[in-house]
C-alpha cells in the first residue's frame, strides 16, 4: 500500500497495479496549500464563496484567494493504505515469494492552486445601493434587503474584508438589515446637529453623547441614525471621564460632505465654489482645498478654473476598470493628481508603482504643467502609437539611406529605441531625408 512507497529504499522497486475500485477521477480534487493556510483548512476555518455564474473564491477569516486549476504533465497516482492493497506471489514451484504492490485507486491530472486576490467589493456597493435608506419609511419596503448571511453568500470577500467594505460605504445595520443611508437624509441629520450645537453652545470637538442623542431624538430622528451620523462624521474621544461618552466631529469629513453637496448639481467656477463652501462650514472648522484630495478635479477653461466632482469612492475597485475610467476623465494625469485615485487599490503583491508600470506610461508634461511634474498616460494612448511609428520610421529611413548608397559595408546595426521627442532631432543630425 502507501506505506510501501513511503518506506521505499534507494535502488528498490515496487509493483504498481490498478485497484479493484479504480474508477472515475472527476470526483476528486487535490488542493495545494502553504503552511499559513494548512491550519485554517484542517480546522475548517475556510469557506468557498460565489454564485453559479462566478469563479469560486476561497476565504479565510481575513483574506480572499482565487482558486485555479493547474494541470500537470505527469500523472499523480493516489494509493490507499495497506489494508486496501493487494499482494501477489512470484517464483518457481518450490520458491514462492510475496511481492509488495501498490494499488492505484485514482489518477489526478492536476491540482487546485490558491492565489491571494483583492476582495470583490464592487458588488457590495451595487446591491446595497439598490435600496437606500431615507426619511420616507415606505421606501424600506421597496427592493431587496440584505442581512449579514445574505452578504457573505453574495459577496466574494472574507468576513474581515466584508466588514471593512461596509465601513468604507458608511453602511449601518438597521433592524437586522445592512443599509446605505441616502446622502440627502444624512445631510438633514448633520445640519440639524450643527444647528443644535449653535443653539445649545455645544463644542464640536466635545459633543456629549447623551445630550446630542436626546435632542436629535426630540427632533424626530431615530436613535440608530443619530449614532450613525456621529460615527460617519466624527469619532469617539478616548480617555474622557464625562458620563455617556464624548464625540468629536472630524473637520475633513464634514467639509467633504458639504463640498459633495455643492458639486452634486454640476461643475462650478472655483471662486463661486469656494465662496459657497466656506459659507456652509461651521466657524470652528478650518477648511482647506487640500481636504478635497480624491474628491474633486480642477480644470482650466480659458483664464478661469473650474471645479467638478470625482470621488474615489465612486470608482471601481479593480485596477483595469479604475484606470480605464480615470483616463476617460483625462487623457494625461500629473502624478500628484492621479495618486489619490489609486492609493486605495488593493492588489496583493503589487504596489502603486507596480500598478503604474502596468497600466500607464510616462509622457511629456504639457506647457502649463508645474516644473518637474511627472505626467502619465494610458498604455493604450495614441502618444505611444506615435512613438512606435516614429521609431519604425527612423529604422526604415536609416535602412533605405544605407542600402541605397551602394555601399558594400556590413549592414548597419538596428537603431536603439529612443523617446519620440528625440527622433526628429536625431534624423536631422544624421542628415536623413524626409519623404
Amino acid at each position: 500500500g502507501a506505506e510501501v512507497l513511503l518506506n521505499l529504499q534507494p535502488t528498490s522497486s515496487v509493483s504498481i497495479q490498478y485497484h479493484p475500485f479504480f474508477g472515475p477521477h472527476d470526483d476528486l480534487v487535490l488542493l495545494e496549500l502553504d503552511e499559513k493556510l494548512l491550519s485554517d483548512v484542517l480546522y475548517q476555518r475556510v469557506t468557498l464563496r460565489g454564485q453559479p455564474d462566478e469563479d469560486a473564491v476561497l476565504c479565510t477569516k481575513s483574506k480572499t484567494y482565487s482558486v485555479k486549476f493547474v494541470g500537470t504533465s505527469n500523472s499523480v497516482f493516489l494509493i490507499p493504505p495497506a489494508d486496501c492493497s493487494t499482494s501477489h506471489e512470484s517464483g518457481g514451484k518450490n520458491d514462492k515469494q510475496q511481492v509488495a504492490t501498490a494499488s492505484v485507486i485514482k489518477v489526478a491530472p492536476g491540482n487546485m492552486e490558491l492565489v491571494e486576490v483583492a476582495p470583490r467589493l464592487d458588488k457590495l456597493k451595487s446591491i446595497l445601493s439598490e435600496n437606500l435608506y431615507s426619511s420616507d419609511e415606505a421606501s424600506t419596503a421597496m427592493g431587496d434587503l440584505y442581512q449579514w448571511d445574505d452578504l457573505i453568500n453574495k459577496v466574494q470577500a472574507s468576513d474581515d474584508e466584508l466588514k471593512a467594505g461596509l465601513q468604507a460605504l458608511s453602511a449601518v445595520e438597521i433592524d437586522g438589515y445592512w443599509r446605505i443611508v441616502d446622502e440627502k437624509y444624512m445631510d438633514v441629520i448633520l445640519r440639524m446637529l450643527l444647528h443644535n450645537s449653535v443653539l445649545n453652545d455645544w463644542l464640536l470637538d466635545s459633543l456629549v453623547e447623551d445630550k446630542v442623542v436626546s435632542v436629535l431624538e426630540l427632533d424626530g430622528f431615530p436613535r440608530k441614525l443619530v449614532y450613525h451620523c456621529l460615527n460617519v462624521y466624527g469619532g469617539r474621544v478616548e480617555g474622557e471621564a464625562m458620563g455617556g461618552g464624548v464625540w468629536r466631529l472630524d473637520s475633513r469629513r464634514v467639509c467633504v460632505h458639504f463640498a459633495r453637496g455643492i458639486l452634486r448639481e454640476g461643475k462650478r467656477k472655483m471662486e463661486s465654489f469656494m465662496e459657497e463652501w466656506l459659507r456652509m462650514i461651521p466657524e470652528e472648522m478650518q477648511p482647506s482645498f487640500d481636504m478635497l484630495e480624491g474628491e474633486v478635479l480642477t480644470e482650466k477653461l480659458g483664464v478661469e478654473t473650474w471645479v467638478r466632482a470625482l470621488s474615489v469612492s465612486s470608482l471601481p475597485t479593480t485596477p483595469a476598470e479604475r484606470f480605464s475610467i480615470l483616463f476617460k476623465e483625462r487623457a494625461k494625469w500629473e502624478w500628484k493628481d492621479l495618486e489619490p485615485y489609486i492609493r486605495d487599490l488593493n492588489v496583493p503583491g503589487l504596489s502603486s508603482e507596480a500598478l503604474l508600470l502596468k497600466y500607464t506610461r510616462r509622457s511629456q508634461p504639457s506647457v502649463d504643467a508645474e516644473p518637474g511634474a511627472i505626467v502619465v498616460v494610458s498604455c493604450e494612448s495614441s502618444d505611444l502609437v506615435l512613438e512606435e511609428s516614429c521609431l519604425t520610421f527612423v529604422i526604415i529611413i536609416s535602412s533605405l539611406l544605407h542600402h541605397g548608397s551602394g555601399s558594400r559595408s556590413m549592414p548597419m546595426p538596428m537603431p536603439m529605441p529612443m523617446p519620440c521627442e528625440h527622433l526628429i532631432s536625431h534624423l536631422r543630425e544624421s542628415k536623413s531625408v524626409f519623404v
